[in-house]
């Protein structure tokens, strides 16, 4: 079938499923180094446990057959090797059939670990990354051109991400409509990075510029996809930089760089004769029958599922991040239809004393992204993931976010439980574990350019009020050592509010109302399985 094939797309489709499979890389990796102390056997939210109330039909996949530590060990290392083995070209050296089984592995083998991550794959991106692999298998490898359909689909893809997340932020904070709401967003997102003080401290007017860009960005250039060339192909290059100049700004784990690579599929190659030097295309042979046969069957397949995002991309009640099935196919997408204000951090402490006293010595655990130390100029850590410490994230806005997972992760820190502590960046009791650790909620807010010059100090906090009070192996143990069922972290005492600032500091705080806003989102950082 002429129709089927669009040769010229031969660039587009490497760059997408090189990207892909880079992401598929970070996403086995993060797994098989953080799972242990998230939801391994002996884990703050235990897979077996999560499989006892949870059937297959609500959560597809391996583990519902058997669950271990070590075959969700294997499974992960598993995806590492075999995401590099098709990053380094793989797909591109095997027959048709052979590189097909090569994505449908990858997907799979991820779909089984996002379907018992529970909280810590609470995430848009998780969903993202699923969809797009499945697609991309689709694209087919160096022995056919790319097929038309499959291509269509990745930016019915593209479209869904960048427009759903437009529609939502004017649906949603008033300060998307009035441009406002870059003011806010560089200081209280997730996981600033180090780039973020700066882009904070622009001038007001170019914050402004810098949301009306992004509705132009997500509600205009997605549209253009869908125009021919070479309008197609200008609007994935807007998309393309817009997501770079996400990424300069924070750090949102893989979401940016997916959405580059799904975008690079509108890359008509031959545009780009005479401006780079690329390769020559691969020589495409005639498609199988059985091959096309399954394109158009999967097109058919999303055709009909598309249904239920479409009609969510056009209700007054638009929801972020949803997937409409258990194999995440399809799904709806969108980020930060609200925006915090302020800035609340939850921070953990230990004691070695027994007896909790007004003089006792409080040391602080340090995270490797979220903030802390107020002298640690925030670390660029995306595309990787760090999943304790987003979460931690949605702690700081309500201590409901925090009910399944924080007493847990408190019983290990009284442990220096060894898998938890290699989540951390600094532990303060290296040699025997703290006898009571307690949480406490602080405002944090950037400094200015005088407090950092007078400080050395890139942020300014208060504390506010205890998150946890005191806790012991003994407490914890009263109410279940911890794990699910334990009672939420957001019993606390009122604590007084006390100057943490760095010695030498004169300015003035900021007021501790109104509190930031709970995200919207129905996952962590959007969406609802």
């Amino acid at each position: 079938m002429q129709w089927f094939a669009a040769p010229e797309y031969w660039l587009g489709r490497l760059l997408v499923q090189r990207m892909v499979a880079a992401v598929y890389l970070l996403g086995f990796l993060a797994a098989a180094r953080q799972f242990r102390a998230l939801i391994g056997e002996h884990g703050m939210l235990p897979v077996p446990r999560f499989l006892d109330r949870v059937p297959f039909r609500q959560a597809p996949g391996l583990f519902q057959l058997h669950y271990s530590d070590r075959l969700f060990a294997a499974v992960a290392w598993t995806g590492c090797a075999l995401s590099a083995a098709v990053l380094a070209g793989l797909a591109d050296l095997v027959p048709l059939w052979a590189s097909l089984l090569l994505w449908a592995a990858l997907w799979a083998g991820y779909l089984s670990i996002v379907n018992v991550g529970q909280a810590w794959y609470s995430f848009g991106w998780e969903s993202l990354l699923l969809e797009a692999g499945f697609l991309v298998a689709f694209l087919g490898n160096d022995e056919v051109a790319p097929p038309v359909l499959t291509l269509w689909l990745l930016r019915w893809l593209v479209f869904r991400v960048e427009f759903g997340a437009g529609l939502i932020k004017l649906r949603g904070d008033s300060c998307w409509r009035d441009l406002t709401c870059l003011r806010y967003h560089h200081e209280t997102q997730p996981m600033p990075g180090p780039l973020s003080w700066f882009f904070h401290h622009l001038p007001d007017p170019l914050h402004r510029v810098e949301v009306a860009a992004n509705h132009v960005t997500q509600l205009l250039v997605p549209v253009c996809l869908f125009l021919p060339q070479p309008v197609a192909g200008l609007a994935a290059c807007v998309i393309v930089v817009t997501q770079l100049w996400l990424v300069a700004s924070g750090n949102f784990a893989w979401l940016n760089w997916l959405t580059i690579a799904l975008a690079l599929s509108a890359v008509d190659a031959t545009r780009l004769d005479g401006l780079l030097p690329l390769p020559a295309p691969p020589a495409h042979g005639p498609a199988p029958g059985w091959f096309e046969g399954l394109v158009i069957a999967t097109a058919a397949t999303i055709t009909v599922l598309s249904y239920w995002p479409a009609r969510n991309l056009l209700s007054r009640r638009q929801v972020m991040n949803r997937s409409f099935n258990r194999f995440h196919l399809v799904n709806t997408y969108g980020a930060f239809g609200s925006v915090n204000r302020l800035r609340q951090e939850v921070t953990v402490e230990g004691t070695d004393d027994t007896e909790i006293t007004r003089h006792t010595v409080w040391k602080e655990y340090q995270f490797r992204g979220k903030p802390g130390d107020v002298r640690r100029l925030p670390r660029q850590f995306a595309p990787y993931h760090l999943r304790l410490d987003w979460l931690m994230w949605f702690a700081g806005i309500s201590p409901e976010y925090a009910r399944p997972w924080f007493l847990p992760f408190v019983a290990r820190l009284l442990e220096n439980d060894p898998d938890t502590l290699r989540l951390l960046r600094v532990n303060p009791f290296p040699a025997a574990p703290p006898a009571h650790v307690r949480a406490v909620l602080h405002l944090y807010r950037f400094t200015d350019r005088h407090e950092l010059r007078a400080t050395g100090a890139w942020w300014h906090r208060t504390a506010l009020h205890e998150f946890l009070g005191p806790t012991d192996r003994e407490a914890l143990r009263r109410t279940g050592h911890g794990l699910a069922g334990a009672r939420p972290a957001g019993r606390r005492r009122a604590l007084r509010t006390v100057p943490l600032a760095p010695p030498g500091h004169r300015g003035r705080e900021r007021p501790a109302t109104p509190a930031p806003r709970p995200p919207d989102h129905d996952r962590a950082a959007g969406g609802d399985r």
